[in-house]
């Protein structure tokens, strides 16, 4: 199946949220209302291809922005193709902004939850502001979420990993805990890493899990990282821009090799607390190496 990166902007402001409307495109979005942005070019960044889009569809210009989250869609009308969704949230957007928009859209709105009607709206737009399609509208596409919430299964063990640095550069530790398909805690561990930034030891966190699952004898394993852009990266949505990283991808990328199946997911900071703890422990058993 062909895939298709689409970075999309949640641009909110006074409980409004900038919305718009497609004047050019296939005729079943056309006059519907959309979040700011679009596809990716060949080998284009998505914090870039989202600025572009910004300018060209909206004349913006945008400082700082955030991501937010990740989605995964099916487009039966476009053969199959499956979109990859990354939103970003982007703040410093006035209700008085002047707007300068391209050739595809007709219109803007600062829009509230409350005015907006869902049949005005791109699925896509519907699920990425959390609400849903009426049952009776036929959905213009298949969506998947790719999922923030733990995923329990009866067969395949899950890794929980975790990295931290206290000064980004600074001490950091990394930690796995490694549970059965039954949800039990099986074997766990932590490493201080020295002098590193945050990403290095999220990366460390992994590559530590998956070294005792292969010890143990393991094949497939399912992945839960807090960290977006990590797992994100090890999905190859993203590209590894800092050349710090590729040493430690590189012995990651060895490692799923020797799998069957290897799988990451992002979830919410507060299902990591195991092994978050266990990072923690370890910095704080070693102040005494910095101090």
């Amino acid at each position: 199946m062909k895939q298709r990166i689409v970075v999309q902007a949640i641009i909110q402001t006074e409980d409004r949220t900038l919305l718009l409307r497609r004047s050019q495109s296939r005729p079943g979005i056309v006059g519907k209302y959309e979040l700011p942005g679009g596809t990716l070019d060949n080998d284009e960044q998505p914090d870039d291809g989202l600025r572009r889009h910004l300018r060209n569809d909206a004349g913006l210009n945008v400082g700082d922005i955030v991501l937010d989250d990740a989605m995964s869609l099916t487009n039966r009308e476009e053969n199959d193709i499956q979109h990859v969704f990354i939103v970003y949230r982007v703040d410093g957007v006035s209700l008085g902004t002047a707007l300068h928009l391209g050739s595809s859209y007709d219109k803007f709105d600062w829009k509230m939850t409350s005015e907006l009607q869902q049949s005005d709206l791109r699925d896509s737009a519907l699920y990425l502001l959390k609400l849903h399609p009426p049952p009776t509208q036929q959905p213009e596409n298949d969506l998947l979420r790719i999922q923030n919430v733990a995923i329990k299964s009866t067969k395949v063990p899950t890794i929980y990993s975790d990295g931290g640095s206290r000064g980004n550069p600074g001490p950091s530790a990394c930690a796995f805990v490694l549970l059965d398909g039954q949800d039990q805690v099986i074997e766990q561990g932590e490493a201080y890493l020295g002098i590193t930034t945050n990403n290095q030891a999220e990366y460390h966190g992994v590559r530590l899990g998956l070294e005792k699952a292969l010890e143990m004898g393991f094949r497939r394993v399912q992945f839960r990282v807090d960290s977006m852009l990590v797992a994100n990266q090890l999905r190859g949505m993203y590209k590894i821009k800092n050349r710090e990283l590729w040493p430690i991808n590189e012995r990651i990328v060895e490692l799923v090799k020797q799998f069957d199946s290897v799988v990451f997911t992002h979830i919410p900071r507060e299902q990591n607390q195991l092994a978050d703890a266990l990072v923690n422990k370890c910095l704080d058993q070693h102040k005494a190496d910095v101090s």
